[in-house]
């Protein structure tokens, strides 16, 4: 059996999934893979995402582990038996991890909400935007590291802007819409980007206006994706070292609470238009 080098974020949710249901049956690694009649080495591996597994020996580990969720059950077999190479493997090996995991959970998403409060959320970024905003987070890199970086954006777009788009709901903090990351100019096709965005039948947009008051919301941004069933939505959130992909129960419940209470004090769509024609007209 040959090993993956880097299992994806995807093939890691699978194992992690098989591992809770195992625990929850109460069962150890090594009773688990004897139900297959392999050793805990291997069913460890299986866990990690560093090996495979069938389809016929996910349902038999499910049997076993007294899981009757059907629905959930068809979601695990669909994960194991994925072998979708879409556009973002052409950044393999070329740009982090991170971005190809990002760009591979929102092209099988059911849906994505993002709330940002001090960035345009990256779906929506125009070229210059992404660029400006690469460049400064990134100083030291050279001008074809912050190409790549901007092309591999724009391309991630295609999952609200292609044949099948994604219903997309996001909430923006007024913050994030007044700072000129890229000049006045750069702002204002920003703006008028949003705009456009925001009229399309999918797409909702609200914003988190300065004149409301008690929002202690500064650290709230983070993009929900759907997974096929709840069980496998995934935050992902920025860290300090790199991007978080947060998939337990109870952290995801936090976050589906947050983004409703974000929500909540947002403007209307109507209204979050209107604010945003002011402000691009203010430029």
């Amino acid at each position: 059996m040959v090993l993956r080098r880097e299992p994806t974020a995807r093939q890691m949710r699978l194992g992690v999934e098989l591992r809770r249901l195992r625990e929850a049956a109460g069962l150890t690694a090594r009773e688990a893979a004897a139900l297959l009649g392999t050793g805990r080495v291997q069913m460890s591996h299986i866990e990690s995402g560093l090996a495979g597994v069938s389809e016929e020996r996910l349902r038999r580990l499910a049997a076993n582990y007294a899981c009757s969720d059907g629905e959930f059950i068809d979601a695990l077999v669909a994960l194991a038996t994925d072998r979708t190479r879409g556009w973002w493997e052409e950044y393999r090996g070329i740009l982090p991890a991170a971005y190809l995991d990002i760009a591979e959970l929102d092209h099988h998403a059911r849906f994505r909400h993002d709330v940002a409060v001090i960035h345009v959320p990256g779906l929506f970024q125009t070229e210059d935007y992404a660029r400006a905003l690469f460049a400064y987070m990134n100083p030291e890199f050279p001008e074809g590291e912050v190409e790549l970086r901007v092309a591999h954006r724009m391309k991630r777009k295609v999952v609200i802007e292609g044949p099948d788009p994604i219903p997309y709901e996001t909430v923006i903090h007024e913050a994030a819409l007044r700072i000129r990351v890229a000049g006045r100019a750069a702002t204002q096709a920003q703006l008028t980007r949003i705009l456009d965005m925001s009229e399309l039948d999918h797409i909702t947009v609200r914003v988190v206006p300065f004149a409301l008051d008690d929002f202690p919301g500064a650290g709230s941004t983070m993009v929900h994706v759907g997974g096929a069933v709840p069980r496998l939505d995934t935050v992902v959130r920025d860290a300090p070292h790199g991007t978080a992909f947060v998939d337990s129960e109870a952290q995801l419940e936090h976050f589906r609470k947050l983004f409703r209470r974000v929500k909540k004090g947002s403007l209307t769509p109507e209204r979050s238009r209107d604010l945003i024609h002011e402000l691009a007209k203010e430029l």
